[in-house]
This record gives C-alpha cells, sequence and structure tokens, in this order.
C-alpha cells in the first residue's frame, strides 16, 4: 500500500530563550518527510552530460572539473561547476517562457509541481507521423477507457520518442546545431486546440511528454506553448522511461532547479506506482 506521511519536526519549531526553562523534546520524535512503503519508482529524468541534448541554437552542458584529489590536509575532496541552459535535458518550461507576466520557476506552486500522472498513450500514431500532435480526440478517447481526467492531474504524453534518446537525429530529427537546424526538427508535440481543451475544460497541474517540445518539431509560432503558458500550465519536456507507467495510478513529483525568475530548468521528475493489489 502507498502512504505518504507529511510530519513537520517536532524539534525544528522549538525556539529557547536564555534564561527559560528547556524545551520538553519527545523520546520518540515523529517521522520528517517522505514515506513510502511497498511502492516502485521511476526515474523520468535524463543525466545531464555531454551527450544530453539541447536545442539546437543551444551549446549544452559542460561541466568543469575544479578539484578532484587529495589535499593538504590529507583527506580527498571533489567539487565541480557547471554551465547549461535553462531548456534541455529534462527540464520545466515555465509559463513566462512564452507568456509574459506569468509565472517564473520559483514561483510555481509546488501542488502545481506533483500530481496523479494520466499516461496518454500515442506511440502507435507518432510510429507512423513524426510530426504528429496529440488531438482532442486522444485525450476523449483515453477518458472513455479510463474516466475523466481529475482535477490536479498531470498529464504524461507518451510517444514512444525516448527510446531514440540520445541519438539527436532521431530523436529531433537531426543532428545538426545553429538556426538553420531548426527548419529541420520533426518529432511529435500536443496540437494547441488539445491544449486550449485541457486548460478550459480540465483542471491539469501540468503537462509532460518524451520529446524535446511540447510544440511538434515544425512549429514556428509555438501556438501550443502559448495556450498553456497563457493558463499557468508548466510543461515538462525530455522525460524519460514514460514506457514503464502505467495509464492511471502512478503520482508524479517533478521538482525543478529554484531558479529566481528563471523561465525553465533542469527537473528531477519521479513517478510513485503502488504495488498491484
Amino acid at each position: 500500500m502507498l502512504r505518504f506521511m507529511l510530519f513537520a519536526s517536532a524539534v525544528a519549531g522549538l525556539v529557547i530563550s536564555c534564561g527559560g526553562s528547556p524545551p520538553v523534546v519527545p523520546s520518540r520524535p515523529p517521522p520528517t518527510g517522505l514515506v513510502i512503503e511497498g511502492a516502485r519508482i521511476v526515474d523520468l529524468s535524463y543525466a545531464y552530460d555531454e551527450d544530453t541534448i539541447f536545442w539546437p541554437t543551444e551549446d549544452g552542458f559542460t561541466l568543469e572539473k575544479e578539484f578532484d584529489g587529495i589535499t593538504p590536509g590529507g583527506f580527498y575532496y571533489a567539487a565541480n561547476r557547471f554551465a547549461a541552459p535553462e531548456h534541455g535535458g529534462t527540464h520545466i518550461d515555465a509559463p513566462v517562457h512564452f507568456a509574459k507576466g506569468k509565472a517564473t520557476v520559483d514561483q510555481l506552486p509546488l501542488r502545481h509541481l506533483m500530481g496523479a500522472a494520466v499516461v496518454v498513450d500515442v506511440t502507435a500514431q507518432c510510429a507512423k507521423d513524426r510530426d504528429y500532435r496529440v488531438t482532442v480526440a486522444d485525450l476523449e478517447a483515453w477518458e472513455a477507457a479510463h474516466g475523466a481526467i481529475p482535477d490536479g492531474a498531470i498529464v504524461l504524453l507518451r510517444t514512444g520518442f525516448g527510446r531514440f534518446w540520445p541519438d539527436r537525429e532521431k530523436y529531433m530529427g537531426t543532428a545538426e546545431r545553429g538556426a538553420a537546424a531548426v527548419e529541420k526538427l520533426h518529432f511529435p508535440g500536443l496540437h494547441p486546440a488539445a491544449a486550449t481543451w485541457l486548460t478550459s475544460t480540465r483542471r491539469i497541474h501540468a503537462i509532460g511528454l518524451d520529446t524535446p517540445s511540447i510544440d511538434h518539431g515544425p512549429s514556428t509560432t509555438f501556438d501550443t506553448h502559448r495556450a498553456l503558458f497563457a493558463r499557468q500550465v508548466p510543461a515538462f519536456e525530455n522525460l524519460a522511461n514514460l514506457e514503464q507507467l502505467p495509464a492511471t495510478g502512478a503520482t508524479v513529483i517533478a521538482l525543478p532547479m529554484k531558479i529566481k525568475g528563471g523561465s525553465g530548468g533542469p527537473l528531477r521528475a519521479v513517478a510513485i506506482i503502488p504495488p498491484a493489489r
């Protein structure tokens, strides 16, 4: 059975004033954090390295060693510095990315970064058309099979393109870099009409998929981004391992690097799947 137990630490809230009586500390303080029993946890994020896929106009991820070895004091020490664009690898698009004045990464409510996973499998459609856009009909078909998309859900679009990572040509449609390469991008996304349907008729917290962008590769106006972000619905891109998730029943927790004022950032996302009954 999957159980979430969130407790505030009893000790963390204690204040000791000079001359006052010492606080009474419980002999067995309540547990803190998230306790999960019997669940399977699926990592939905790719590691960042030299093979991480970024938009063709970006330089990518770099890791520079500052120190790796034995210090003059005789103990081992390691430290690095890294650099990367906000949008690349498994990452979040905050609403401000395409909607002026909307939420930045650090302004997103935590409750909108976790929720029941709704996994819409469109691998068959995308195998026939690598520029496929998930439609309202696809979403309605999911609901016909599984019930209405619940309030607060995180909708995950499984296109099957995760199997191509990190092959840039197969995953994005081109391995070329630079502005000219953007015109050669081919991968699935979400249709703008479906984005509008989700944000106007359902109350989802976020949406994600296993491709580089929530708009399909040939898009030049990014209408899906704009439709979602105008309604403060963030997007998770380049998700991993969606094929391991059931259509319903999993819970997603997707926590980005908290970049103040950021339009996006690296995302560590996991899915928690309760044991079969």
